[in-house]
């Protein structure tokens, strides 16, 4: 059912111009966050790049975000470099970054992607079993070009293809959001074409006894449909199994929805359209959503909003079954805020709200941001402005380590930055 109505809440006392134009996972990462231990060498500044890409064989252009292991390392994904070739760049890497006694951080590439199997990863990401494997997903490669879900091995990080995506026939194609696992060992995403109706999927991975994987494509959104189309993020869960996403186009205004699927008896799901974006209240969301412990529902969109440059917005569910959308904060062309926030937003402990935008802020490189809730708003506050050295335009989420640090990448311009690894302590 679709949100009936929409709230602006903003800072106090500001004129505002017219628009123009809990799963598998959740517990692992949980777990891992909270055995984070890492050195604790600070320079005096709260922003430190910890790595920066030279944009060889060491990876170029990283654009998901990071994941912490049990002991500390942070992983991640390149999406051009490494040491094979594909259209005349960097097939895309995989990457760790480990922290030395002395503060610095050692990378070494755990895989590079090849034309023969997967590559260019993009925005997916990765995310961990219980065994510290590997998965993620890259939107190119596999059998049939049209992309696919991978494992890695850990230890020896052999890849394995665990389904590979066409363009012809109901399959989808095209996944870059990061996937998720339910309790049962299944795994989930969304392809941004592809589909009976040709404008994206939902899918499920289910493991078999033998080692190989099945899929299910739960969902087909309609091309320019009111339910949605190109759904670039991946999706979260919750307790009752139900899916939640976004799709950047589409709905009933043609400038994405947030959705939910829910799993009928009988192996079916049902899609429910939560909110239709008007422009107003924000337009085209390219990240997916998070949960606060209420079961609200928190995103962003990277256009939109009273000044069109984006917003970070809430869903809450109403009495009757319906959503309600609140836009929180409005991001300006500004040397004072930034502007199209792209990444996933992450809660500290305290209920404060962090993400970043790839645009403007002092330089004019993107920020880090930080949304702090009073009694009556939400107050903004611009962590960090990216320079063009060492780092610029982050896209990627964030993650947070047990001391309260906020990591993150930066994919650099590709012509004199590559992209880099930064940390920040709010």
């Amino acid at each position: 059912m679709q949100g009936s109505g929409v709230r602006v809440i903003m800072k106090r006392n500001k004129t505002f111009l017219p628009n123009l134009g809990t799963t598998m996972v959740v517990a692992i990462a949980a777990l891992i966050v909270a055995q984070v231990l890492v050195p604790d060498v600070w320079a005096a500044s709260r922003y430190r790049t910890l790595y920066r890409f030279k944009g060889g064989t060491d990876g170029n252009t990283p654009e998901a975000g990071l994941i912490f292991d049990r002991a500390g390392n942070l992983y991640g994904t390149t999406q051009l470099g490494g040491a094979n070739n594909c259209d005349g760049a960097g097939c895309g890497t995989i990457f760790r970054l480990s922290p030395n006694r002395n503060g610095t951080w050692t990378e070494n590439v755990l895989h590079s992607f090849s034309f023969q199997g997967a590559w260019d990863p993009q925005y997916a990401g990765l995310i961990f079993d219980a065994s510290e494997n590997l998965y993620g997903a890259t939107p190119k490669g596999g059998s049939y070009g049209g992309g696919t879900v991978f494992e890695l091995t850990n230890g020896t990080w052999n890849e394995t293809i665990l389904h590979s995506f066409s363009s012809s026939g109901n399959d989808g194609y095209g996944p870059s959001g990061r996937p998720i696992f339910d309790h049962a060992g299944n795994l989930y995403g969304t392809t941004y074409q592809g589909g009976i109706y040709s404008g994206g999927t939902v899918f499920q991975l289910t493991p078999n006894r033998d080692g190989s994987w099945t899929e299910n494509i739960l969902y087909s959104f309609h091309q320019y449909g009111n339910d949605g189309w190109y759904p670039v993020a991946g999706l979260i869960l919750d307790a009752a199994g139900n899916l939640y996403g976004t799709t950047q186009f589409a709905g009933t205004s043609g400038t994405g929805t947030v959705f939910q699927l829910s799993p009928n008896g009988d192996g079916s799901w049902t899609e429910s359209v939560l909110h239709t974006f008007n422009g107003q209240d924000g337009s085209q969301p390219w990240a997916g959503l998070i949960f606060d412990s209420a079961g609200n529902l928190y995103g962003t969109t990277q256009l939109g909003g009273a000044y069109g440059y984006g917003t970070v917005f809430r869903l809450s569910l109403n009495v009757d079954g319906s959503w309600q959308e609140s836009v929180l904060h409005s991001f300006q062309r500004s040397t004072k805020d930034g502007c199209v926030p792209y990444g996933l937003l992450i809660f500290d402990k305290a209920g404060n709200l962090f993400g970043a935008t790839a645009g403007c802020g002092a330089y004019g490189y993107g920020t880090v941001f930080e949304l702090k809730a009073s009694a009556t708003d939400w107050e903004e506050a611009v962590l960090h402005s990216f320079r063009d050295l060492p780092g610029a335009y982050p896209v990627s989420a964030l993650v947070f380590d047990a001391r309260g640090r906020l990591y993150g990448t930066t994919s650099g311009d590709n012509k004199t930055t590559f992209g880099s690894v930064f940390a920040i302590t709010p």
